[in-house]
């Protein structure tokens, strides 16, 4: 009887142990349940005011009262062996605050997102593709206008009555088709739901302000303008601008790219180029070779004149008119100087000037009409010096005799 007695006392005590131990355990989670209830209301209320300090001090200490109610009722299920409970409390844990504390709770965020992401493609995914179709026939029928549209452009450029360089041309082509283009980016963006009217006003702004910012690019900007429009040079040009000297390869409305003859590729900024010289060699279909000769003082003038105009005008690349020119330019220190200027195509210019150069000294080798080079004679004098009396008697010696020396 004893016994009975004490068991039935034991499995009181126990029942009340545990009913304890249940109470405890269903209070954690009641506390969890509010806490998670009030990070979720102080989330949405941050969201809706990003710049709300209030709304983030409230979010933040949310976040901790979860962070605590969270453990607490964690430790309290795994006290007590509820594996099912501790699981569904990490689960909503890391659903609400996207921090994993456990295995099964990642496993059930994941789970959460193929879900959301299933629900997306079902519900919102056929809305999707028809948009991404819309906006990518948008985009092509804008693409296939803004090249009809460019090659009009460059069609109507091309008539007689219209003189513009082909800088101008492909800047003028290109802007009509860039104007196609974003007319077609506007439509997209309205297609996406995106207010095209404040854009437009905020790229005014934005455009204004940049304006101040960059004043150096547009300097730039409005000398490849000028240079548009007045012409100074085209693609292909030979030049010497902004302080180099090449091929004029491209130009944008910012720079101008150019080849030297060692094929370096140059970007000069347009604003360099506009406020200094500009010489075009090559604007003109002819050009001038201008070349100087010297022969020696002691040979025949008019024989090394008639010599130089049978090389010049028996040159193939040579032009009759303008007829070239030969005359005796000037007397120099070793050499009387004939000018030479003969015209030819601006292409032929420098075949023109090695041909000659080399027919000349040839020529000239060959009638015995000299070159000569810078010379100098130097005549040295020793002066004999009469010593006075004084001077005699102190040296006793004789002073040399004079002597003159050529070099």
């Amino acid at each position: 009887m004893f016994r009975n007695s004490f068991i039935a006392a034991l499995a009181l005590v126990a029942s009340s142990f545990f009913a304890s131990v249940g109470y405890s355990q269903q209070a954690e989670v009641s506390a969890f349940d509010a806490s998670l209830t009030a990070f979720n209301a102080a989330s949405e209320a941050a969201t809706a005011a990003p710049d709300d300090a209030d709304a983030k001090k409230a979010l933040t200490e949310a976040r901790n009262a979860l962070d605590a109610a969270h453990k607490a009722a964690a430790d309290a299920l795994a006290d007590a062996g509820d594996a099912e409970g501790k699981t569904n409390v990490d689960s909503r844990y890391t659903e609400a605050t996207g921090k994993i504390v456990s295995f099964a709770g990642g496993v059930g965020l994941v789970e959460g997102w193929i879900k959301t992401g299933k629900d997306w493609v079902i519900e919102d995914g056929p809305g999707f593709l028809v948009q991404v179709i819309v906006i990518l026939v948008i985009w092509m029928v804008f693409k296939i206008i803004a090249g009809v549209v460019g090659k009009a452009t460059r069609k109507a450029l091309s008539t007689p009555k219209i003189k513009a360089s082909s800088l101008l041309k492909e800047f003028l082509i290109g802007m009509a088709q860039k104007a196609v283009m974003a007319v077609g980016v506007l439509v997209i963006l309205s297609q996406l739901g995106v207010a095209v009217g404040p854009l437009l006003a905020g790229l005014g702004v934005a455009g204004f302000v940049l304006g101040f910012a960059l004043q150096d690019t547009l300097g730039n900007f409005a000398a490849g303008m000028m240079i548009l429009f007045y012409r100074p040079y085209d693609i292909g040009d030979v030049v010497s601008a902004g302080g180099v000297t090449g091929k004029v390869d491209a130009m944008s409305l910012v720079s101008t790219t150019i080849l030297t003859p060692d094929n370096q590729r140059l970007i000069v900024p347009n604003g360099g180029i506009w406020g200094g010289v500009i010489t075009n060699v090559t604007a003109n279909t002819t050009r001038r070779v201008d070349m100087t000769f010297g022969i020696g003082y002691g040979d025949d003038m008019a024989h090394a004149e008639r010599v130089l105009t049978e090389v010049v005008t028996g040159h193939e690349l040579v032009l009759a008119e303008p007829a070239p020119v030969i005359k005796v330019h000037e007397l120099g220190d070793s050499s009387v100087n004939f000018i030479v200027r003969p015209w030819t195509k601006t292409g032929d210019y420098w075949a023109v000037y090695w041909d000659l150069t080399r027919a000349v000294k040839e020529r000239f080798d060959a009638e015995g009409i000299s070159i000569p080079f810078p010379q100098r004679d130097v005549h040295m004098h020793q002066v004999e010096i009469t010593p006075t009396a004084a001077q005699g008697s102190n040296s006793g010696s004789a002073a040399p005799a004079s002597q003159t020396s050529k070099v």
